[in-house]
């Protein structure tokens, strides 16, 4: 009976959320929907290995409520339920596109949506959505190679939208009125961003010039050295450019080791 409800529940919100994406023309995803899972990236790693992954549509696993979801350098934390948690995998055309800047690109695609509800938006480099220095959202990217290959990239995406929000983090529910912080309509606004990902892989100065719009500050400080550098912008690569006088600096990622290296994930 448990195993019954929960196939019910999956189907339920499957195709609910697939009839909502038809409504924009964004239904080419296989989705599962889970009401409560240990963790959508482990849901996803079961999934691509029952069903090997050929590329031909994108997939995306979402939880009601994650009990040990994954973040970055492996911490977990709950997510509960009234929050947009998604693993997707999509496929990528590797003959155009900056995959380096992949966790970027979700970030201007979600706040891209987010503002159209007039919410002053800002991107904390590399990969999260704030509100007034709150975290609204997060994102942990990959890319997944084989042999050399790109053969998939993968995205995980947690939106605070009507859950309860830990210190330092807003939900939608406490920024916009009611009928407009849905959980529902907030799930079909991320994977309509997700849809976004590679037609702006193929437009990098976009992409680089839409970030730079919405940094989060004009200045960061070395965790390490504890020095202040002046945000000159992006690289093409999505490197943060800094600089102190005549000193510069290029950060792939924060130099006390907070962002590993996620683009190294080989299947």
């Amino acid at each position: 009976m448990v195993a019954a409800a929960v196939l019910n529940h999956q189907l339920r919100a499957g195709g609910g959320l697939l009839h909502r994406l038809r409504r924009h023309q964004a239904e080419a995803w296989r989705l599962q929907c889970k009401p409560v899972c240990a963790s959508t990236e482990l849901e996803l790693n079961h999934w691509l290995q029952a069903v090997p992954w050929r590329g031909e549509w994108p997939r995306a696993v979402l939880a009601d409520h994650q009990t040990r979801g994954q973040g970055q350098r492996g911490r977990r934390w709950e997510a509960a339920r009234g929050g947009v948690w998604i693993s997707a995998a999509l496929p990528w055309d590797a003959s155009g596109g900056h995959a380096d800047m992949l966790g970027l690109i979700v970030a201007l695609a979600l706040a891209e949506r987010l503002e159209q509800e007039g919410l002053p938006v800002r991107i904390k480099w590399p990969n999260d959505l704030l509100i007034d220095s709150r975290k609204l959202a997060g994102m942990l990217p990959r890319l997944v190679f084989r042999g050399g290959r790109l053969r998939m990239v993968r995205i995980g995406i947690g939106l605070n939208v009507a859950n309860p929000s830990p210190m330092g983090a807003v939900a939608l529910r406490e920024l916009l009125p009611p009928g407009r912080a849905r959980r529902d309509f907030w799930a079909v606004e991320v994977l309509r961003a997700l849809g976004r990902v590679q037609t702006l892989a193929n437009r990098p100065e976009v992409v680089r010039r839409g970030i730079e719009n919405r940094l989060w500050t004009h200045q960061v400080q070395d965790p390490q050295s504890g020095e202040t550098w002046d945000i000159q912008g992006l690289a093409s690569n999505g490197a943060l450019q800094l600089c102190q006088g005549t000193r510069t600096a290029s950060w792939t990622r924060w130099p006390d080791g907070t962002l590993d290296n996620l683009y190294n994930l080989v299947q």
